[in-house]
């Protein structure tokens, strides 16, 4: 049986990217069976551009337009999105923002280098990803997919693909059967570590995703930069402070107190050496101590 897949995108306030987005999907060799749009209460034109958007208007890829009264954050929206696509009966989740732009046969590879990597390790794979590029021969340094220490397993047995600890929600591919297995992504995390706390609940059991080298997408964003605390400023401070909290408080409730206070050290330590203002490091200070009660639960869908 062909396994059906939803495409769900992610959107807020990115009107002429999002445009884009779902011209690339209607464009792919092996569309999607639905692509699910969340908009995140845009005040950009992007209600009255997917309320004008006909029903066939991306081919053969039924569209379901889901709009949120308030701004849920990517972990709101994709957990919001990934409920619909379950309730529609996607066999497969293809998870990406609304600056994610895939390659024509970016969806036709990463289905296929998925179940070729499921049929070769003894316990399948935790999820899939494409390879994230910021330039046509340039990577997208903060969509870099964490190598497992087994990475090259199933690059010697001649596959296109490395195994990877996590990756981010920019062209991910989770199954149903994970879905009804973990739950949906926490929607108390809003933003930031959503993507690697889901990738990490997902392998919980089963081992390593895996990166699929030759599905491409392109990652549009301002500059080609890593997540780094030691280059907090006052713009952006406050995805700082929910990725301290989100990543923090995992370590802490799903891995142990070491890998909590491991985390905090490196985060001081970081700011200290980016000269951080004092201001902003108390900041995210207070974000690390506010994970100890911060421990949110998976919304289940079975």
């Amino acid at each position: 049986m062909t396994q059906r897949v939803a495409a769900v995108v992610v959107t807020y306030n990115r009107h002429d990217k999002l445009i884009t987005v779902l011209d690339r999907l209607r464009s792919q060799t092996a569309p999607p069976a639905w692509v699910v749009v969340v908009d995140n209460a845009s005040n950009d034109g992007t209600k009255e551009y997917l309320a004008g958007l006909a029903e066939d208007a991306l081919g053969t890829s039924a569209l379901e337009i889901i709009r949120l009264e308030e701004n849920t954050g990517g972990a709101g929206g994709f957990a919001t999105g990934m409920k619909r696509a379950y309730e529609l009966g996607a066999d497969l989740f293809w998870l990406m923002d609304d600056d994610c732009y895939p390659e024509p046969e970016a969806l036709d590879k990463l289905v296929d280098g998925h179940a070729e990597a499921q049929r070769t390790m003894p316990g399948g794979v935790a999820f899939a990803c494409s390879l994230v590029l910021y330039r046509d021969d340039e990577i997208a340094e903060m969509n870099i997919a964490a190598p497992d220490w087994k990475w090259a397993t199933l690059w010697a047995k001649g596959q296109r693909s490395a195994l990877v600890q996590t990756c981010s929600f920019v062209s991910a591919l989770y199954t149903r059967e994970t879905v009804e297995r973990i739950g949906l992504p926490f929607r108390e995390y809003f933003i930031w570590f959503d993507d690697a706390a889901y990738a990490r609940l997902a392998s919980v059991g089963v081992g390593p995703g895996v990166c699929i080298l030759d599905s491409k997408v392109l990652h549009d964003t301002p500059t080609n930069l890593p997540p780094d605390f030691s280059k907090i400023d006052e713009s952006n401070v406050w995805k700082f402070a929910y990725g301290a909290r989100n990543e923090a408080s995992f370590h802490l409730h799903h891995g142990s107190l070491l890998a909590y206070l491991r985390f905090c050290a490196r985060v001081e330590i970081l700011m200290h050496r980016g000269r951080v203002s004092w201001r902003l490091r108390r900041r995210i200070t207070r974000q690390l101590l506010a994970a100890v009660r911060f421990n949110p639960a998976a919304e289940r869908v079975a």
